[in-house]
């Protein structure tokens, strides 16, 4: 006993001795090898996944977020379920709202703006000022075009109010719906594909109508081939960053799939615009004819003298 005692005592006294020789030594335990190789392996085997992974957001870091996300979850009848939604800062909707208008080529929107805390607030109030912006300078715009002419008389048009709130809000919530259903529906097929939330789609799509409100206020002006340059240049930068977000999430799936997505994600922005040019600032004049006056007979009073 007292033999194998001294050669216990020995290993550790051998240890100390080569770390009084050698202080920069480094000591690892018997683990560590097997998990060094490991990791060595699975960078070896997916070299190129680094750069898939910080562009889709599938990191740890994200699933951090999420799973730090999903533990301050309420009861949907509750108030705080719903508060969570708008629980975003004017430098957080400001940031967001610059991201949408000067995209990053080779940047997807949730990754940068979105993932680490999705919102309502932008987008609710980013389509109810829309809405407002295409009724007022819509009733304008027709204002304008007829101005001058003597048998025109302005009439508000308060209709154009509920169209366009029809219009937008439908556009900003029932694609992304359809969107959130397909790409669920893919990524049961196809184990690659990334999916987004409901939440996040919703506020690509809310953030993506931002560039809509100066436009619109600039097609006022009473030229069409103006309005519509400003149409294009707006569609060019809104899709720009819906097919950045979306392209990277359905690139693994079926080729044919993946370009018919993107190609009626973009046709479909671009219906939105398009139509809104067309029926609220681009509608066919009106020919107003003089009024018709009816002519009255002259008629001769005789009077009789008595």
């Amino acid at each position: 006993m007292a033999a194998v005692d001294d050669l216990k005592f020995q290993e550790f006294d051998d240890a100390a001795n080569l770390l009084a020789a050698n202080p920069d030594a480094t000591t690892i335990s018997i683990d560590e090898p097997a998990e060094i190789p490991r990791n060595q392996h699975g960078r070896l085997q997916e070299p190129g996944r680094e750069e898939d992974d910080e562009l889709l957001g599938t990191d740890d870091s994200d699933k951090t977020e999420l799973l730090a996300g999903q533990k301050k979850s309420a009861p949907f009848w509750t108030f705080d379920y719903y508060q969570t939604f708008f629980d975003v800062d004017t430098y957080q909707v400001l940031d967001r709202i610059k991201g949408s208008v000067f995209p990053v080529p080779g940047k997807n929107f949730v990754r940068l703006y979105i993932r680490s805390n999705p919102d309502l607030y932008g987008p609710f109030w980013i389509c109810a000022t829309l809405v407002f912006t295409i009724a007022v300078s819509g009733n304008l715009s027709n204002f304008f075009i007829h101005l001058g002419k003597p048998t025109y008389h302005y009439v508000p048009e308060f209709r154009k109010v509920s169209i366009a709130a029809t219009t937008i809000y439908a556009y900003a919530w029932l694609v992304p719906l359809a969107l959130w259903g397909f790409l669920m529906w893919r990524n049961s097929k196809v184990m690659n594909i990334v999916s987004y939330s409901f939440l996040e789609i919703v506020c690509v799509y809310g953030y993506s109508l931002f560039i809509y409100i100066p436009t619109a206020i600039l097609w006022i002006i009473p030229q069409k081939v103006v309005r519509w340059v400003l149409m294009m240049f707006s569609l060019g930068l809104s899709g720009s960053v819906l097919v950045m977000t979306f392209w990277p999430a359905v690139r693994d799936d079926n080729r044919r799939i993946a370009l018919a997505t993107v190609g009626t994600i973009v046709v479909l922005h671009a219906l939105l615009a398009v139509g809104c040019l067309a029926y609220f600032f681009d509608a066919p004049e009106l020919d107003f004819p003089a009024p018709i006056i009816p002519a009255h007979n002259v008629s001769t009073v005789i009077t009789k003298s008595r």
